[in-house]
């Protein structure tokens, strides 16, 4: 039974880690900080924990999906991060993929 526990959790994870570029993507529409984000992602059901999400952060804006910049007028400074136009790109047609394969999973599963 426990090896069936650490089978569906690893796969779990493996879910969880795909839709989550479509996920951050999604709220990064408006400038905002690493935490913000993931309290975002959390409201809304999506657990990510802060040495998945930065790392993720930082791959985007490598490939040139987000953009950051530092906000110092505070008294923290805070990197703030948003999509580029080729991010609002990519995220228009990634949601466009998930939708229809979303909507095949979901008859494929309510045949069950």
């Amino acid at each position: 039974m426990h090896e069936t526990e650490d089978v569906l959790l690893s796969l779990v994870t493996e879910l969880r880690r795909g839709t989550l570029v479509l996920c951050v993507l999604g709220c990064a529409k408006e400038p905002a900080y690493g935490y913000a984000l993931q309290k975002k992602l959390a409201e809304i059901g999506v657990e990510a924990e802060a040495n998945t999400l930065y790392p993720l952060l930082r791959r985007l804006e490598k490939q040139g999906l987000l953009k950051s910049s530092w906000e110092l007028s505070e008294a923290k400074p805070r990197k703030y991060y948003e999509r580029t136009p080729e991010g609002t790109a990519l995220y228009k047609r990634l949601k466009a993929f998930w939708a229809n394969f979303s909507e095949n999973v979901t008859k494929l599963l309510a045949e069950d």
